[in-house]
């Protein structure tokens, strides 16, 4: 069994999507860690990011998180509505397969020690980490959040951290733990009563005599009552259970729910409890799931090998998410991934042995290059879902119109960038492909031709994407500027295609 760690860190930022991007490219530049979901929140001015992986890259890749966070984030100007003490505020690990909790909180207390040294970051240790009873409860720990923290940290002993310095700098503090799966999830309620969603949040936790694993808050969030819930132990305290006793309250008050909302992963069981408890089926097996059948009869080397939704699928849904830049991204991966596969067919042969060095160097940046566009294909996504939660953001007065405007620009600009890194990157595919065609392996020069095909069609697409982008941007000179890049990199990609034209003519004969 394949030893995975899990780990989720919350940042105090999501209206800037150019900070998050940074921050969920430090996690990735990490080989082995793989980023599993991106969830930013505006109003709570919150991002979750979720990746996985061997112990060691999530390790090491939590700390480049951190350290970019740092360098990015002034808690001093941080405003949202979600508590928070500090630029990555919380990471919690937690353990998948072929690792123990003990082997997490190992994890948390390592990288608490080196986020104190290297970085001067104060670390407090929760959850099965913790050092102090008291502080195995995040609230505890959070308690005044920045500013309160901020005031006591010097002073109190009470607040002394477990790692770093006895102060807050820019980047505040940072909560490092081992826990449990944990489901983060809201509850939108038909009301824009705050007061209702905060008596709903005392009645439903357990610190005010609630739910035993439960923790709530109630926010106004998008002009709506919103209960924000974190479930610790969803086997003890079921998602139904706890949807219920939200409904009840609420009908207390004369209000509904309106609708919940999902913050990052949530395990399978929890989904298949849920709807066996509003079904009522009494004598269910997790065996009656077909997937989870078909699942078993594969792993016990029986025909069946069921396939789970792919990039494709996702891309015909009928969702506005992942769209063209996203699959500009995923072509020009493909493209790298024929450079490595050309450049590794040529390594080895004694009729190439002249070219090796080269062709090793090949592989590598192809290799890299395909690592950042399988990113973009998710950044791409997220910076239009960034759009779209900036259009959302309230427009009542004349100081929340400009807010909006500047967010709405700010994220527009962010959706441009990012397929203009797309495009930047499949240029330099085209470059290698064209590499492979001089000299690679004869055998596979049409896969060298293919995969400069793809990246050029990358190129196409990102670059529709880009000009949209930047359409209704007031800032002319950044677009300008912009503009002038793409068109620099088409007349690259136009070079290379006729250097490559003739290289094919030359080497493969073709008439």
């Amino acid at each position: 069994m394949p030893q995975l760690v899990e780990c989720i860190p919350n940042f105090s930022e999501a209206r800037r999507p150019e900070v998050v991007d940074q921050i969920a490219g430090a996690i990735t530049t990490v080989q082995g860690a793989r980023l599993l979901d991106r969830s930013s929140d505006l109003d709570h001015n919150r991002t979750v990011l979720t990746f996985a992986g061997p112990p060691a890259a999530v390790e090491e890749a939590a700390f480049q998180a951190i350290k970019t966070a740092a360098g990015l984030i002034d808690m001093n100007h941080h405003k949202g509505e979600h508590p928070r003490i500090g630029a990555t505020d919380v990471v919690p690990f937690v353990p998948l397969s072929g690792t123990t909790m003990e082997e997490c909180v190992a994890m948390a207390r390592r990288l608490g020690k080196r986020v104190g040294d290297e970085l001067q970051i104060p670390v407090y240790l929760y959850e099965a980490a913790a050092t102090r009873p008291e502080r195995a409860n995040l609230e505890n720990v959070r308690r005044g959040q920045f500013e309160g923290l901020k005031a006591e940290i010097e002073t109190s002993s009470e607040r002394l951290p477990d790692f770093g310095p006895r102060q807050l700098g820019p980047a505040g503090a940072t909560v490092i733990g081992a826990r449990n799966p944990l489901i983060a999830f809201n509850v939108y309620l038909s009301t824009a009563e705050v007061e209702v969603a905060k008596k709903i949040a005392r009645a439903i936790r357990h610190s005010s005599g609630g739910l035993r694993y439960v923790k709530a808050l109630g926010l106004l969030v998008e002009g709506r009552a919103q209960v924000s819930i974190n479930l610790v132990n969803y086997r003890e305290s079921p998602v139904a259970r706890v949807v219920e006793l939200i409904r009840r309250e609420a009908g207390r008050y004369g209000v509904a729910i309106h609708h919940t909302e999902l913050v990052g992963l949530i395990p399978q069981e929890a989904l298949v409890d849920a709807a066996v408890w509003y079904t009522q089926l009494d004598g269910f097996s997790p065996e009656q799931v077909l997937e989870t059948r078909l699942h078993q009869m594969s792993a016990g080397g029986g025909p069946v090998n069921p396939l789970p939704p792919t990039f494709l699928d996702e891309v015909a849904a009928a969702t506005a998410a992942p769209g063209g830049g996203s699959a500009a991204a995923h072509a020009g991966a493909l493209g790298a991934a024929l450079v490595e596969m050309v450049a590794g067919l040529t390594i080895g042969k004694s009729k190439y042995r002249d070219v090796e060095p080269e062709m090793r160097a090949i592989r590598l940046q192809a290799q890299q290059l395909r690592a950042r566009l399988v990113q973009a294909v998710d950044d791409d996504s997220a910076a239009f879902e960034a759009v779209m939660g900036a259009y959302k953001l309230p427009k009542l007065t004349e100081a929340e119109q400009r807010a909006r405007e500047a967010a709405v620009n700010l994220a527009m600009l962010n959706a441009a960038r990012v397929p203009l890194h797309t495009a930047a990157n499949a240029v330099q595919v085209m470059e290698l492909a064209a590499k492979c065609v001089q000299d690679a392996n004869l055998n596979a020069i049409s896969d060298a031709v293919s995969g400069a095909a793809m990246a050029r069609a990358a190129l196409t697409a990102a670059s529709y994407n880009v000009r949209i982008n930047l359409y209704e941007l007031p800032e002319k000179a950044t677009s300008e500027k912009m503009l002038r890049e793409l068109r620099d990199l088409e007349s690259r990609a136009e070079t290379i295609q006729q250097r490559i034209q003739t290289t094919v003519q030359q080497r493969a004969k073709l008439a």
